[in-house]
């Protein structure tokens, strides 16, 4: 099921970065790099930090096929469509947010890793290939936005290891995060959501 979830995530966040691309004038091969580091970037840097050797995709090339061809579809459908609706980013940019934050801090766990560094992971494997793609697509990163987004991934993080510590079965162990996260994120975009602001500006006197 974590194999599955990982290729459904994959495939999502492809999607994501190609919808993100869109508007800014990219040929075919730079949607298609954009959609590629959006949808492996995040789990690429986690097994570099964690030493997992070679990283996932290396050892397994059917992430490449997936994201190439999910980026592909995604491109062929979005140029026969007059004009995609934001929400359809921000929604597919959620579900594929959830999956990779549960399956990063699975793999973490997985390598034995202390619970602290398993909701880090997550967080990382979640949020990081978002940046790489905004970053490249010149935009201000989600994470960085005044909305409620990496600590979507906190929540769902810190619910896996509790989980996890308690030995829930896996019917338990993974879904459950990921729909919580899932569930932040997009309560957070439905509701305008966001988390205090630190202002530094103090009244005169």
């Amino acid at each position: 099921m974590i194999y599955q979830l990982d290729l459904i995530g994959t495939a999502v966040f492809a999607s994501a970065g190609v919808l993100s691309a869109g508007g800014k004038r990219m040929d075919l091969f730079g949607v298609v790099v954009v959609a590629m580091v959006s949808a492996l970037g995040g789990g690429t840097l986690r097994d570099v930090i964690l030493g997992a050797n070679p990283v996932f995709w290396v050892s397994d090339p059917l992430y490449l096929y997936v994201a190439g061809l999910a980026a592909l579809g995604t491109f062929y459908a979005a140029t026969h469509v007059s004009r995609i609706p934001p929400a359809i980013f921000l929604v597919a940019d959620a579900m594929g947010l959830a999956v990779f934050t549960i399956i990063g801090a699975n793999k973490a766990l997985d390598f034995g890793a202390p619970y602290i560094v398993v909701i880090i992971m997550g967080i990382m494997t979640g949020v990081a290939g978002g940046i790489m793609r905004d970053m490249l697509c010149a935009e201000i990163p989600l994470v960085l936005r005044r909305e409620i987004y990496a600590t979507a991934c906190l929540v769902g993080g810190v619910m896996f290891v509790v989980l996890a510590h308690l030995h829930a079965p896996p019917s338990l162990l993974v879904p459950l995060p990921a729909a919580t996260v899932l569930a932040v994120r997009l309560a957070a975009i439905y509701w305008q959501l966001s988390l205090p602001v630190f202002d530094d500006e103090y009244p005169e006197d």
